[in-house]
């Protein structure tokens, strides 16, 4: 698939896959967003939400459908009783997928500007934007909308400073708070928002986000398989077949279960994920090492093998902490892929 692109990119952009502000296309969650437009023309709409639920599978896109839908309907008893479907067409919603609408206000991690690089959490600079973007009038009298993906990036000081534009929010405006773990946000933030759970796709809009995208398999067997790999997440299908995360994730359990250790492999792996153009295979190594050892933790504690849980949840903690340290600090990814590959080993009792 190929297109122009409108959006600017962000820390977690795919190439030739449109951003949520971008795609006209949402696959799934029909009935929550006949939820939102039937709450809106009622006048009901929670002012904060907080779309949760696992990475990829449209939360983003469903906030900017509804961000869209807002703003092309100022007047609630204008608003129909389904989500506006945006129109590639029109002035609105390219400016929306463009990030100049005056009344969207689109928060995610910021670039650095010494280093070009992402930063790592959405910061209070990037949340006291809030503030001044709600001081002014708001365009047309219409709504003003608060976009935080994901919200799970602030850190504490952002988070705090989020919680004084929450509790007494000026008239019309809308935030829309994106979480992965929405368990993990702040008490105080779950309590003035309304937490809204969106299941994965179903296997049936599962197969037609792929068929859009190009990426559908043939066979239905394969298809399926690439769903539950995916976990009904549209993004992760696309990592798993298009950036090398079946093979990073095989070689990773070879290594991390095999006999003795493989340094030879590792190696490779390491010179495969850790080249200067392969950001994308170095983020993949990384989670899936944190996931595969939640998942074999999780595992050995249910069949009662409690000290491999604790061996293993001790090496998820010591990984996740390496893991944040070499994106801080820009640390040797050959080393660091080395190094954490020789310590899943160990944990896994090689």
């Amino acid at each position: 698939m190929s297109f122009e692109r409108s959006a600017v990119l962000q820390h977690d952009t795919l190439d030739d896959i449109p951003e949520p502000a971008e795609n006209p296309a949402l696959f799934g969650h029909e009935d929550m967003a006949a939820r939102f437009a039937a709450a809106y023309r009622a006048g009901k709409l929670h002012h904060a939400l907080v779309l949760a639920g696992p990475r990829g599978i449209g939360k983003a896109t469903l906030a900017f459908h509804l961000a869209y839908h807002l703003l092309r309907y100022a007047e609630a008893a204008d608003a129909p009783d389904t989500l506006a479907a945006p129109d590639p067409e029109t002035t609105l919603f390219k400016l929306i997928a463009n990030g100049g609408h005056p009344s969207i206000l689109h928060l995610t991690r910021p670039v650095n500007e010494r280093t070009k690089a992402f930063r790592t959490a959405v910061t209070v600079e990037e949340i006291r934007k809030v503030q001044r973007f709600l001081s002014f009038t708001a365009h047309d009298g219409g709504y003003r909308v608060v976009i935080i993906d994901p919200a799970d990036d602030m850190n504490q000081n952002a988070a705090n400073a989020l919680l004084k534009n929450l509790e007494e929010p000026p008239a019309r405006t809308q935030f829309i708070l994106i979480s992965h773990a929405a368990g993990g946000l702040l008490p105080t933030i779950r309590s003035r928002c309304q937490i809204v759970r969106l299941q994965p796709l179903a296997e049936s809009a599962f197969g037609r986000a792929l068929t859009g995208l190009g990426i559908a398999p043939q066979d239905a067997d394969a298809a399926r398989a690439l769903m539950e790999r995916a976990g009904g997440s549209v993004r992760e299908a696309i990592l798993l077949t298009q950036y090398g995360g079946l093979e990073i994730a095989a070689a990773i359990e070879e290594i991390a279960t095999g006999a003795r250790f493989d340094v030879a492999k590792t190696w490779r792996l390491a010179d495969a994920v850790a080249a200067r153009d392969q950001t994308m295979a170095f983020s993949l190594f990384n989670r899936h090492v944190l996931d595969h050892a939640a998942a074999l933790a999780v595992e050995a504690a249910r069949t009662g093998a409690l000290a491999r849980a604790d061996a293993l949840s001790q090496f998820w903690q010591d990984a996740n902490r390496a893991i944040v340290e070499a994106e801080t600090y820009n640390l040797d990814k050959r080393q660091h892929v080395a190094g954490l590959m020789r310590a899943m080993h160990a944990a896994l009792g090689g």
